[in-house]
Parts: C-alpha cells; structure tokens; sequence
C-alpha cells in the first residue's frame, strides 16, 4: 500500500506528497497533460520537441544542470503519446532546490531562436539515427499508421517526420508552452524523505504564483472500429524477416485491460510461456517472439512481434503464432498458469513500490489517468482476473477484422 495525501492549489495544480522514511532522498516530479496525441497532424513531434527545449533551462534558471548537481541530485525527463514527465532526485533535505527549478520550467518559456535552432538539429539527428538509419527503426511509424486511421496514435513520439520539427517557428512553439504547459494541466508529486505539511507547503510558496491558463487541446477524435484486417509488406536491409502485428483493445483504465495483460505475460512472459516453450525452444522458429501491450491511455493495441530464424518458412512461422493465438479463443488458460502470470506480475508491482522515483511517477500517472488511489488497486484487479475473463477478452481482441499486420521482411541479395 502507498499512502499518499493529495491538494490542489487554486490555480488548478494538483499536488500529491508521499512520505518514505526508509531513504534519504526524495523526488521532485512535474507531469503535464500533454503528449505527442495532443499534437496537430501538422506539426507532429512537437511534445517531444518541447521536452528538449524545456529541459534546457528557464527563465531565471539559465541552466538547470548545475544547481541540481550542486545539490547533489541529478534530472530527467521523458515523454509519451499521452504524457510529458519531469523528475529531479536529490537528498531530500535539499529539495526546495527542485522544487525552484520545477517552478520556473512552468512559468514562463526562455527558449530563443537560436535555443529552438540547435535543439530542432538534435531532434532531427535522433530522428534520423533512431528511426530511419537503424534496422527495424520505421517500425513503429508503419504499424501505427496503419492501425490507427483517425485517432492521433497514429504518429509515435519523435513525430511522423522529422520535416514538422524542421519547420517549427518560435511563435509556434512558444504557443504549444502557453496551450498546455499550465498548472491546471499538471501534476506535482514529492515522493521520499518528506514531511507532507513542509512539502504542501513548499509547494503553495514556489508554484502558487504559476498563473492558471486556458488549455487549447486540437479536436481528437476516437478511433472507429475496424471491420477488416488490414496487412503492409515491406523490404528493408535488415538481417532477419519479422512480423508485427497489432489488434485493438481497451484502454489503460478499461476493466479488461488487466485480463489482457496477464493474457500477454501466458504467451510470452518468461521461458515456460507459450510462445517461447513451443515456439521459439521446442520449434525453434524465431529468433524473438514477445507480445504485449502499449499500455496507452486512450484505446492502445495488443501487439506480437516475431523474428524468423534464418531457413524458417515466414508464412509457416506466422501461421505459428496465429495458431497459439486461437487457441486462446477457444479455450480458457489452466488455473496453474494463470497463478502462475498474476505472481509474477504481483511480484513485479510489489517489488517497484519500493522505489521513491517509481512511486512519483505511477502517481502522477494514474492522477492524470483519472485517481492516483488506483495505483493501491492494480494488485487486486490482477487477482479478480479469471479464466473466463482471459477467454472473454481474448475473443474481444483476437476478432476477425481487428488485426494490422506488418510484414517486414530482409531485402534479398541483388534488390
């Protein structure tokens, strides 16, 4: 259980404090509302963008590196199709210092021309490396686009093409920090060795000055439902053949998405798992194999991945696969081996509640999401999760016509 206690400040933040005396440091962690789906379809990447430009400094703190080092902390950041995370770890005695930091980011932008001029070159180059010069790179970029026809997950993070970042203009940039970096759209968690009378009100002295502001989010429609299977085959220098393939499911807060994570970890999670005892050890037709969920908090997909061993059939390997996928439809998992899934996934849940960082994320998140209570509820959800329900939910996503395929296959030789 991570106890917690949660205000808000008149200017809409809302600030969640848990104490953990066992260690000496704390967290200092900001979370916006706003990730790459808030994005215009024109000027995709710009989430990520801002993160860099953001991360570089601020107003009155010209360089947030060396004041949270000084204080013996270190920072970091991160950003999501739903989400935008800060965090600065530091002893905890030193958290006011954070807590300055964090304040000023919110204010008011410092970037210039010449800022927005160097970090859009450092974005392009990650663009470039990441996504277009490295094997299986585009991958993400091709199975979104084809799965999602509407909703905004149909671009990743880094953005559709590196050409949006190329052309943002400092007046463009600069409203994208007014339309959604505001306190009312943000959560601020203090985590550690923290007394919650000091943090709340450390809080209220540094970031009560931050002016509430009127969000301006772009219209974002929800992904139809698909009726037909949709399937894209393309030839890339990559060493193996692999597959990638996508089924809409629920959402993050949806009932049945913990019924569709523990049917995730009975495919793939660990060496007795379906896929990997009869297909990868006992068949040996992939070199991977691994399915699991994007987690998103809009309606996000149900995804395998495979990657064919060398002189393996790719259609006999892929038929494998959808072979053990319906079997999943036709019959309710073993009591053992669902156990078997809900341990580890308790286990895994358990073990990060240790964790001061990891707790002032999941908080924050599951703010956003809706209530930071259902970070004490994920256990119990995974433990109501019967075989009836891995059959229920199985049908729901395996059906016909909800299935994106991507076939990506290694260029022959003399293509």
């Amino acid at each position: 259980m991570i106890s917690f206690e949660k205000h808000t400040l008149p200017n809409g933040l809302k600030v969640i404090v848990h104490q953990d005396k066992v260690t000496p440091f704390a967290a200092v962690n900001v979370a916006y509302n706003v990730g790459s789906k808030h994005e215009n379809p024109d000027r995709t990447g710009f989430a990520h963008l801002f993160e860099h430009l953001t991360f570089g400094g601020s107003r009155h703190v010209p360089d947030f590196d060396t004041p949270v080092q000084q204080a013996g902390g270190s920072n970091n950041a991160f950003t999501t199709v739903d989400l935008t995370n800060y965090y600065i770890t530091l002893p905890a005695q030193n958290i006011e210092t954070a807590m300055w930091i964090e304040s000023d980011r919110i204010l008011e932008p410092a970037f210039t021309n010449e800022i927005l001029s160097r970090e859009k070159k450092v974005v392009i180059e990650e663009f470039n490396q990441r996504y277009l010069n490295q094997p299986y790179g585009d991958v993400w970029h091709l199975i979104r686009d084809l799965a999602y026809k509407v909703h905004p997950y149909r671009w990743p993070t880094i953005g559709s093409t590196p050409d949006h970042v190329a052309q943002a203009t400092l007046d463009e940039v600069k409203q994208f920090f007014y339309n959604h970096y505001a306190p009312n759209n943000a959560v601020l968690v203090l985590s550690g060795n923290i007394v919650p009378d000091n943090a709340f009100r450390l809080a209220e002295k540094w970031f009560s000055e931050v002016p509430f502001r009127e969000l301006k989010n772009p219209p974002r429609q929800p992904e139809p439902e698909q009726t037909e299977n949709r399937e894209l085959t393309v030839e890339r220098d990559v060493p193996m053949d692999a597959f990638y393939i996508g089924w809409h499911m629920g959402a993050r807060d949806a009932d049945d998405f913990f019924a569709a994570d523990l049917l995730s970890d009975i495919l793939s999670n660990g060496k007795s798992s379906r896929f990997q005892q009869r297909l990868v050890k006992e068949k040996k037709l992939f070199n991977e194999l691994d399915a699991f969920l994007s987690g998103e908090n809009d309606p996000g997909l149900f995804t395998v991945v495979g990657r064919v061993n060398p002189g393996i059939g790719f259609d006999k390997a892929k038929k494998a696969v959808l072979d053990e996928i319906q079997k999943t439809v036709q019959e309710k998992p073993l009591d053992y081996e669902l156990e078997k899934v809900k341990n580890k996934v308790e286990a895994h849940l358990l073990y990060h509640e240790v964790g001061y960082l990891d707790n002032a994320i999941q908080l924050a998140n599951y703010e956003l999401l809706g209530d930071a209570a259902q970070i004490n509820e994920q256990v119990e959800h995974y433990r109501k999760v019967t075989p009836d329900d891995i059959l229920r939910v199985a049908g729901k996503i395996f059906r016909e016509g909800n299935m994106n395929t991507l076939n990506y296959l290694s260029k022959k030789d003399g293509k």
